[in-house]
């Protein structure tokens, strides 16, 4: 069983409803926090998840919407638990993350690098798959966002689940992506406000269709989408079942 809890469905623009990206998946021993965005530790406890059991965290890119409340989220669990952490956490991320934090540590102190429990960084190349706890492999993809940018899979049970991340449209990705029981897509911006670094509904959609997705979670929604239904459009490309994640939406791929 795979399950996902999403934190934070929203962007960088600010509103009561969504706060910045940031999903919680559940997979045999494998607790990951995907993507790190403002408002994800008082979402968890909002939402009764576990965020101090976390055994990894996985960064898709450096933009500050996905990954600014890191520290917070590292030095709470130092001080925002009793008692503080004691397990070892690991750190994935692109190329980049270990300069990135090094900066951090300059900024907030050593403590960054160096916390009270075992802390390991790992940069992971796109294409890459790897063993991060029995039976739990995690794998990624590059994307068309950033030079860094990459989306994610975790493969349990024999269940697949994909995260986007931020991306473009990309066949790629789509091939990448093929036969995924859940796809976990943003949808930042509806139509007639297409940029080429995001997707619209209609997109999304036409992401799961080729990459034959079984269920469609959208997430990454700007506020100008307002009172509308974004599955509404997907729908016209992808016949199979769609949800519009909010803060809070929980889903759960079972085993075979």
């Amino acid at each position: 069983m795979i399950a996902l809890t999403v934190l934070g469905s929203g962007t960088v623009a600010p509103t009561p409803e969504r706060t910045s990206p940031a999903h919680w998946v559940e997979a045999g021993d494998a607790r990951i926090l995907f993507d790190c965005g403002a408002g994800t530790l008082h979402r968890a406890a909002s939402f009764d998840v576990a965020w101090h059991t976390a055994t990894h965290v996985a960064l898709t890119h450096f933009h500050p919407d996905h990954w600014a409340e890191l520290p917070a989220f590292l030095f709470a669990l130092r001080w925002g638990i009793e008692p503080s952490r004691q397990d070892p956490l690991v750190l994935f991320g692109p190329v980049g993350l270990s300069a990135r934090l090094a900066s951090l540590a300059a900024a907030f102190g050593e403590w960054i690098t160096e916390p009270e429990f075992p802390l390991e960084v790992v940069e992971l190349e796109a294409g890459t798959a790897r063993e991060i706890a029995s039976d739990v492999v995690l794998e990624t993809c590059k994307t068309p966002h950033t030079d860094e940018s990459m989306a994610y899979a975790v493969r349990h049970a024999g269940r697949r689940l994909v995260y986007t991340g931020d991306t473009g449209e990309s066949a790629k990705l789509a091939e990448w992506a093929a036969d995924c029981d859940l796809m976990l897509c943003e949808c930042s911006l509806p139509e007639e406000r297409a940029v080429p670094l995001h997707l619209t509904p209609r997109q999304a959609g036409a992401l799961a269709r080729k990459g034959r997705a079984r269920l469609l979670v959208l997430t990454h929604m700007y506020p100008v989408f307002g009172t509308t239904d974004p599955t509404s459009v997907a729908r016209e490309e992808f016949a199979g079942e769609i949800v519009a994640a909010t803060d809070g939406s929980r889903f759960t791929i079972e085993g075979p």
